[in-house]
């Protein structure tokens, strides 16, 4: 029998006084790690730099090659420890690109921004008169505010590229609740949000060749009390010709349409906002069709469990996932994670220059 750790580490342990949603005597149905950071981490900071175009015919290499000079060669004592390039197609049509980026610290992060030169250049009038829109989203959960569970333990995905170590088969995986279990946070406190807020001033303009409203300055949103946060990714680039048909065939459809779903109406359910990334080359900026993760904004995490217990494009993802790992006897090549933070007001940042209101969290003022 395998023991199993708590994705609790000790010392962010505390007698808890919100219940456990674990059933009695539970065993997981297939084994899941977490992410261990070193103990001398208080918090982490995640930032997600971008530019957004009409089309994808309009994007041009500019905008992102300047974003990965800030990250890869500008002078600076703290560059992230880790970073990547995704893209999408939002639900208007617009094609927007991103480098996500992480730090071990928001120390780091600050030092960054002033000695690469970032924070003075995004600052800058300048960023509005650049034919395109920009976008910056600022994550910096405390430790306590943020967990990870991944079905594999060899393959760091996200913030895990900052990990001292991988657990061993964690329990607190595999049911209803199993992410407010893994947060230390949630150990004494329910985590309740308060819904949708108002976001900043700025005029409007209706855009001629799209009927879609864009602004022609800058949008900083204010933070959400226990925003949360949760990037979801699959890779199935190195499952074996049956399982990635398997795969292909049941599992990623019905993803798609989850994700679809978070993406058009998920506001209907307390979802601010929704997009399925695709991971891109970094040189190329092509499209790694094996490579893919979900991020979306909830305005707490019961709106989150919510969506994952009782909606059906959920379940039929659930569902799927438990058929498809029980058909391969639980040894998977393809490799989950996910990545959740539920946030201060005082650990988000959102600011948008030129784009159409539906971006990130634009769309809730």
């Amino acid at each position: 029998m395998v023991n199993l750790e708590s994705a609790i580490l000790p010392h962010l342990q505390k007698p808890r006084t919100c219940p456990i949603s674990m059933p009695p005597n539970y065993t997981p149905p297939f084994p899941s790690y977490c992410a261990r950071f070193p103990t001398s981490m208080s918090n982490l900071a995640m930032a997600s730099i971008g530019a957004q175009y009409t089309s994808t015919e309009a994007f041009t290499h500019t905008a992102i090659s300047k974003i990965k000079t800030f990250i890869t060669t500008s002078p600076s004592s703290s560059p992230p420890s880790f970073w990547e390039t995704a893209s999408v197609i939002d639900k208007r049509g617009f094609y927007n690109i991103t480098v996500m980026a992480y730090w071990p610290s928001s120390t780091a992060f600050e030092t960054w921004k002033v000695e690469s030169g970032f924070g003075p250049w995004w600052q800058s009038k300048d960023r509005e008169a650049d034919g395109h829109g920009w976008f910056l989203e600022v994550f910096l959960p405390s430790m306590n505010r943020f967990e990870t569970v991944f079905s594999n333990n060899e393959v760091p995905e996200g913030a895990a590229n900052m990990r001292e170590k991988v657990s061993g088969e964690i329990g607190e995986h595999g049911y209803w609740g199993s992410s407010r279990d893994r947060l230390p946070a949630a150990q004494d406190d329910q985590l309740e949000g308060e819904g949708s807020g108002e976001a900043g001033e700025v005029s409007g303009v209706k855009s001629a060749e799209s009927g879609v409203e864009t602004k022609r300055g800058r949008v900083r949103v204010p933070g959400k009390k226990n925003l949360c946060v949760i990037r979801s990714g699959q890779n199935w680039s190195a499952t074996l010709p049956a399982e990635r048909k398997l795969y292909l065939e049941t599992m990623h459809p019905v993803l798609v349409k989850g994700m679809e779903f978070l993406r058009d109406e998920g506001k209907s359910i307390g979802c601010y906002t929704n997009n399925l990334w695709d991971i891109v080359d970094s040189s190329t900026y092509e499209a790694n069709v094996e490579k893919t993760f979900g991020f979306g904004f909830f305005d707490d995490l019961s709106s989150l469990e919510r969506w994952s217990k009782s909606h059906q494009t959920h379940i039929d993802i659930f569902g799927g996932f438990l058929m498809y790992a029980k058909k391969l006897n639980n040894v998977l090549s393809l490799q989950l994670y996910h990545e959740i933070y539920v946030l201060e007001k005082g650990q988000q940042f959102f600011e948008y220059v030129g784009c159409h209101d539906g971006t990130g969290m634009f769309n809730t003022r």
